[in-house]
């Protein structure tokens, strides 16, 4: 019997001991074999010596994934079930920081995947900024470019503001308008910035193009989509009015993966921490500087105007 147990005990710490290495969050980068590589991102936790965790898809909300488990030297995480259509998993090889491996989608391999383990970002905060500094001239679009379908940009310079003018159609996106973002990239800062989103707009405000603070509504069925949130992973406070078309002003501190939300005084989010990239994200470079970028491509005519930001001294 003793014999017994401690085989038993020796397979339990050999299981947990495997999965180890691979607990945390990971920055991926998906390569496909035509087009521009994407970022998704993943965490992945431990109990009892088994996996868990959730994922970042190319766009929308993080999702839980349907399973993970080591075998043979390889991660294998699960993204989807087999039900519907087959199953989708990442098959990864690799050890310590980074891991290399493939997405299939039943028998068929699709696109390369890379991961690296996400950095910290643990920074104090700053002692002193700079004053504040415009990044939007209100007279054209020095500093900024276009980003994603270029050749419909409607972004315009009007009246002191940054015009979206995709038109508005309530209940899906407009019709594959341009993203803008500036030219500038930045690392820790504080923005503020003023926004007017019609009734049923929806757009974003990317911090260095890879975490999204809400503006606009989703429809209001997740509290996590709606004006002010975090995207996907805070809403804002409980009894939050939208506030849509009117002026309303964001002051946002970013210092390395924590955020401090104010919207016209209130203060929304405090200091919190951001998991990693949302959905919708430039890259998922984490360590490194990015640029602001709104979203221009979903429906309605957004204005934004008196976007200052501030850098550590």
């Amino acid at each position: 019997m003793k014999t017994l147990a401690l085989s038993a005990l020796l397979v339990f710490a050999a299981s947990a001991q495997d999965i180890k290495p691979y607990l945390g969050r990971w920055d991926i980068t998906v390569t496909p074999a035509q087009g521009n590589p994407y970022p998704q991102w993943m965490e992945l936790t431990g109990k009892d010596g088994k996996l868990a965790g959730r994922y970042q898809p190319r766009g929308g909300a993080w999702q839980p994934i349907a399973g993970a488990a080591v075998e043979n030297g390889h991660l294998i995480v699960s993204l989807t079930a087999a039900g519907r259509g087959p199953q989708t998993l990442w098959d990864f090889t690799g050890t310590g920081d980074s891991l290399a491996g493939v997405q299939k989608r039943g028998d068929q391999e699709g696109p390369k995947v890379a991961a690296v383990r996400a950095p910290a970002l643990n920074r104090p905060m700053p002692k002193a900024w700079t004053a504040p500094e415009p990044i939007f001239n209100g007279k054209d679009l020095t500093g900024w470019e276009p980003i994603g379908n270029v050749q419909n940009n409607k972004w315009v310079a009007r009246n002191g503001e940054l015009v979206n003018d995709n038109p508005e159609v309530p209940g899906r996106r407009g019709p594959g308008a341009a993203n803008i973002k500036t030219t500038r990239k930045f690392q820790d800062f504080k923005l503020h910035i003023e926004v007017d989103c019609p009734e049923g707009g929806n757009s974003g405000i990317y911090l260095r193009g890879r975490y999204e603070v809400q503006v606009g509504t989703e429809g209001g069925t997740q509290p996590t989509h709606e004006m002010g949130a975090i995207y996907s992973h805070y809403p804002p406070p409980a009894g939050a009015e939208l506030g849509l078309g009117k002026w309303t002003s964001f002051d946002i501190t970013l210092v390395g993966r924590h955020v401090t939300v104010v919207r016209d005084g209130v203060v929304y989010h405090n200091n919190v921490e951001i998991p990693g990239p949302t959905g919708g994200a430039l890259d998922s470079n984490e360590a490194e500087p990015g640029p602001f970028f709104l979203q221009g491509d979903h429906h309605g005519v957004i204005r934004y105007r008196n976007i200052t930001v501030s850098v550590p001294k």
